[in-house]
């Protein structure tokens, strides 16, 4: 075999090679410390946390700041995801990478939904969706044409909401499946049922705005996620009775998913800060987010104190 035969015959084996199944890629661990990820969109939603953090290192990853240590007997890291759906997926894909996340908790405000809560309030649903994944339908006379699409929510105007194609860790490769809900980790949503009524709650907001009743801790029922802030009484009514959604926020949804597709544990804390456009008068967010962040904070690291992480067998 010349020289010339022979380059050739190695090109060969190197590209039928490549052509093999591939072994899974897992990023090199930053932190190899099990921990448990706490995440909040913006600052103020973070602020009780990092005050109360023992902190140990910070790292910056694509521009963004991670915080480990210990909080309320926990190992934790905490960082900001940012606000909205690809924010909120991007950095939650990027602590599950870097860290050893045993479990993933979102903590911050929400907009109301359901009509028998109140600002202030703070819910853990059992079960988040991405509700603004959406078909905008074809207008057919006096109807809409939607074809194969998923008819199985009820519509607002001509947007038909649709389920989301997920892969999942462990599974075949390739192999997607279409979801609607992704429900949060049962033995995290026990635990926070222990805390009802054991919370002392905020009801003063800024400049000395009081709420009309005291707030409460709801655990259990649905949230909804999307890219949209909602100020609409009509919407909100809509997404009442089509997912009787306790909360409407903008990240939740978002992080579910990730935490679905990498088979890790989590649940989402949300505090209401306004009632997606349901109020009398103005948005009242303004007035009451701060108020709703330091709610949804004080369940945290009352729920971080009765947890226990699974230990690995």
């Amino acid at each position: 075999m010349n020289h010339r035969m022979l380059l050739l015959f190695m090109l060969a084996v190197t590209i039928l090679s490549s052509c093999g199944p591939l072994s899974s890629i897992e990023a090199e661990m930053l932190d190899p410390t099990p921990r448990i990820a706490i995440l909040s969109a913006f600052s103020p939603e973070l602020k009780g946390f990092r005050k109360a953090l023992d902190l140990e290192h910070t790292y910056v990853i694509n521009g963004r700041s991670f915080y480990t240590g210990t909080l309320a007997g926990q190992d934790v890291v905490l960082t900001l995801s940012g606000v909205s759906m690809v924010n909120a997926a991007m950095t939650a894909q990027v602590v599950i990478d870097n860290f050893e996340v045993e479990a993933l908790i979102f903590s911050g405000i929400a907009g109301g939904v359901n009509p028998g809560l109140s600002i202030g309030d703070v819910v853990v649903p059992a079960q988040w969706g991405q509700y603004q994944e959406q078909l905008f339908a074809r207008e057919s006379g006096e109807s809409w044409e939607i074809g194969s699409h998923s008819a199985d929510f009820g519509n607002y105007g001509m947007m038909f909401p649709q389920p989301v194609s997920v892969t999942r860790a462990g599974s075949s490769p390739d192999s997607e499946q279409e979801r609607f809900w992704f429900p949060v980790a049962p033995d995290m949503l026990e635990a926070a049922r222990l805390l009802a009524g054991k919370v002392d709650l905020e009801d003063c907001g800024l400049l000395g705005k009081c709420l009309n009743n005291m707030p409460e801790l709801v655990v259990g029922g649905n949230g909804v996620s999307g890219p949209t802030f909602v100020d609409n009484k009509a919407y909100r009514t809509w997404v009442w009775d089509t997912f009787q959604a306790d909360a409407l926020d903008m990240e939740s949804a978002a992080v579910a998913h990730v935490a679905y597709v990498n088979d890790v544990p989590f649940l989402v804390f949300r505090s209401l800060s306004d009632l997606a456009g349901g109020g009398p008068g103005e948005n009242e967010i303004d007035i009451f987010f701060q108020l709703a962040a330091e709610n949804s904070a004080r369940v945290v690291l009352a729920f971080l104190e009765v947890w226990e992480m699974p230990m690995d067998p």
